[in-house]
């Protein structure tokens, strides 16, 4: 009567490595000792060895143990046949071999180097926790396994206690081939089993070998659905062209609107690499609910990048993003898309195409770039931004020492070419600029005995305008030269004091700055005849703990700073012995005159500034906290504020950004609240959560809530998504995301 062999008694084959392991999990076995064993020699231990001179048998029984080319053979009976090399063991037969994997038996029969034969009874655990068992197992070469009536999973089967533990998930088949140099392994009829209950038949079935580093292959899928697009499914599929350039197709399917293509290609060269993705559809418009609109057309898009090394010294690279549809990012849920490419980042919502080339030293930088934007926003018109080229910025220090202090020279030029004036009559030409700056900055510091630190330093700059295309008239240009001196001092003297359990210090600084010269180039005037001056790279000033100082509080070139001014803090740190921690930083900036050039939402326009107080923590191991604000000069009013926390615990972890600041005249006050994270309830399920909200408009941007399964080998997130931004014709949408990630299978568990 022929055997049958089920679940159970396959797995009692792999529940077997429990037994014989020492380690109360599934761990890899430890490599074979150094036995000092020449190429051809074997080493024999037994209770008992006894030979047949006349057969040539060697029978060894009772914790045997062999080794024989860097393999390990244990069992309870070994015999060895002379003639034809052909070795037999049996009881509690395990094989560790070179590469740490290790094979367990009842019966194997093997040639004389224990590379191929055939076994009974059979398990196998790889590295990455890989298991597979067999009723039957044939080892034809180092490189390829056949199992017959396997199972196969990466899951742990070994309880912390040593105990036999179901697998969360298996894939059991009339045949299992393991090839490790195609790196493959194939099964032919294939039951997937999630706890043991089928859930899926498969007649042929494969993926990547866990042990290959890479390899063509399905990846894990995305399934969606939402009132934008119904019924999503996205599976991609990667296709491995080289050891250093690979493929990815990820065709998404939606059951109300026409299928959208997604690639990737990525390509590692000698001296850099180039990342391309693009994704292309051909169908008509569609709103929030899904309802089509307009007439068909191609719709498509590109994000690529690349960056190479020239020399030790010199890089270059490039980015290009463009699309052909504002929304196209949103309406086919298009992830990662507005991130740095290149030295030029683009605000949000906003795509740059950029090329740029970097040469840097011990002593020196420099760079040069050009770069376009695409807006995506509502209000953007691009023939209103700027075509940059060129780019250069560069600074090197001549000499290691100039009366005791450091010299650092720089030089800086940038051209922008406009189309069209914003904020005009249609067919106003856009101001056109090029500036070119040198500036030399000095700088030298001293500390004493008693902690004093001194620094003295000097800055002088000059720069040269032209525009073009003044106040909206074509051809009007105009040529200006500036020069900007500075010179200044700065003092701080730490003052630390030890407690029961901390160490405390207190650092008072002070900075004097001195200007002269300052110029502000006028480019037209308003209705009411005020002066409107350059200002393409000083638009936004952000007055804080890390400006407080800073000699130019402007972030670029265009507008300067110029009187008499002084800077004030007091940095104190607390640091307890068991790792917490806390920093406080408390300042502001006085004036001899009021200024007209900062704005009156900067917090530097009057005499005296607003209060700058900054504050970061780490109250205990995994939380961290922070605040940055900056409070009216006169009634502490809070007029701009930035806030966090970072939390990681042993059941979750999470993050929450709050920003709170007043825009520019005419413009809404900016408040918006932002939060996520996962909580596990217990050790498999758990919650996520993420939040979008507007306080300044008490409504939330986008709410996502979720549950999570997750074990040694599996995850499972079920989210429900709801899009409350409305955008153009792109209204509020929900959606619920289903993503299945098995280990091993398609991709890294937990990734997405």
């Amino acid at each position: 009567m022929k055997k049958r062999f089920g679940v159970g008694a396959l797995w009692a084959a792999a529940w077997m490595a429990c037994a014989l392991s020492s380690a109360p999990s599934f761990a890899l076995a430890a490599p074979p000792p150094a036995d000092g064993l020449g190429p051809d020699q074997l080493y024999l231990e037994a209770d008992t060895v006894s030979r047949d001179d006349k057969t040539g048998m060697t029978v060894a029984r009772g914790d045997v143990k062999a080794r024989y080319h860097g393999r390990t053979l244990t069992a309870d009976e070994v015999t060895l046949e002379a003639a034809t090399g052909v070795v037999r063991a049996k009881g509690n037969v395990r094989i560790v071999n070179p590469d740490r994997t290790a094979q367990f038996a009842d019966e194997v029969v093997l040639d004389q180097s224990l590379t191929v034969g055939a076994a009974a009874g059979f398990a196998v655990r790889s590295e990455g926790s890989i298991k597979m068992a067999a009723a039957t197992a044939i080892r034809r070469s180092e490189t390829l396994n056949e199992l017959n009536r396997a199972i196969y999973t990466p899951c742990e089967i070994c309880a912390k206690s040593g105990d036999d533990k179901p697998p969360s998930w298996s894939i059991q088949a009339e045949k299992i081939i393991q090839d490790r140099e195609r790196q493959l392994v194939s099964y032919r009829n294939a039951v997937i089993r999630v706890r043991g209950a089928p859930v899926l038949w498969l007649p042929v079935f494969w993926h990547p070998d866990p042990q290959a580093e890479r390899r063509s292959g399905l990846l894990t899928p995305d399934i969606q659905t939402s009132g934008r697009r119904g019924l999503s499914y996205e599976q991609p599929y990667v296709f491995v062209l080289g050891p250093s350039a690979d493929l990815t197709l990820s065709p998404q399917i939606n059951s109300r609107v026409a299928p959208f293509l997604n690639a990737h290609y990525r390509q590692r060269f000698r001296t850099g690499a180039i990342d391309v993705r693009g994704g292309f559809t051909y169908d008509r418009d569609f709103d929030g609910g899904g309802n089509a609109f307009g007439d068909p057309t191609s719709r498509s898009y590109l994000l690529a990048s690349g960056a190479f090394a020239l020399s030790p010294e010199w890089r270059w690279g490039f980015s290009a993003e463009r699309t052909s549809d504002d929304l196209l990012f949103e309406k086919y849920d298009v992830g990662e898309v507005f991130v740095a490419r290149g030295p030029f980042v683009p605000d949000d919502r906003r795509l740059i195409s950029q090329v740029y080339a970097t040469r840097q030293t011990a002593l020196s930088w420099f760079s040069a770039g050009a770069f376009s934007i695409q807006g995506l926003r509502p209000e953007d018109d691009d023939r209103t931004f700027p075509q940059v080229a060129p780019f250069i910025e560069g600074r090197f220090e001549p000499v290691s020492d100039l009366a005791g202090g450091r010299l650092r020279v720089r030089v800086s030029a940038v051209a922008l070419t406009r189309d069209a004036a914003p904020d005009s009559p249609a067919g106003t030409p856009g101001l056109d600029s090029r500036r070119a700056t040198f500036e030399t900055d000095w700088r030298r510091t001293s500390t004493s005995q008693g902690g004093l630190r001194l620094s003295t330093f000097s800055n002088l700059r000059m720069d040269g305008y032209n525009l073009g295309d003044v106040n909206g008239i074509s051809g009007r240009t105009i040529s200006q030269g500036r020069a900007l001196a500075s010179a200044g001092g700065e003092i701080s003297l730490p003052l630390a004091r030890r407690l029961s359990d901390a160490l405390v210090v207190i650092e008072p600084t002070a900075q004097a700055v001195a200007s002269a010269g300052a110029a502000l180039v006028r480019v037209g005037s308003t209705s009411s005849g005020a002066p409107i001056y350059l200002n393409e790279d000083s638009a936004t000033v952000v007055f804080d703990e890390t400006s407080l100082f800073r000699l130019n509080r402007f972030p670029g070139y265009d507008l300067t700073e110029d009187g008499l001014r002084l800077s004030v803090a007091a940095r104190t740190s607390v640091l307890w012995d068991d790792g917490r921690r806390a920093n406080l930083v408390l300042g502001r900036s006085f004036r001899s005159s009021d200024s007209g050039v900062f704005s009156t939402t900067s917090g530097l326009s009057q005499k005296a500034s607003d209060w700058i107080v900054a504050l970061e923590a780490e109250p205990m191991s995994g939380i961290s906290l922070f605040v940055r604000s900056r409070l009216d000069s006169q009634d502490l009013s809070v007029r701009r504020a930035e806030a966090g926390a970072n939390v990681s615990l042993r059941r979750g972890s999470g993050y929450f950004r709050y920003l709170k600041e007043e825009t520019g005249p005419g413009s809404a006050r900016r408040e918006n609240a932002d939060l996520g994270g996962e909580v596990f309830l217990s050790d498999t399920w758990g919650i996520s959560f993420y939040g979008n909200r507007d306080l300044a408009r008490s409504a939330w941007v986008l709410r996502d809530i979720g549950i999570v399964f997750r074990d040694d080998c599996t995850r499972l997130d079920i989210i429900y998504r709801q899009e409350d931004l409305q955008i153009g014709r792109l209204g509020s949408s929900t959606s619920v995301n289903v993503r299945l990630t098995l280990a091993t299978l398609g991709g890294p568990l937990g990734a997405r």
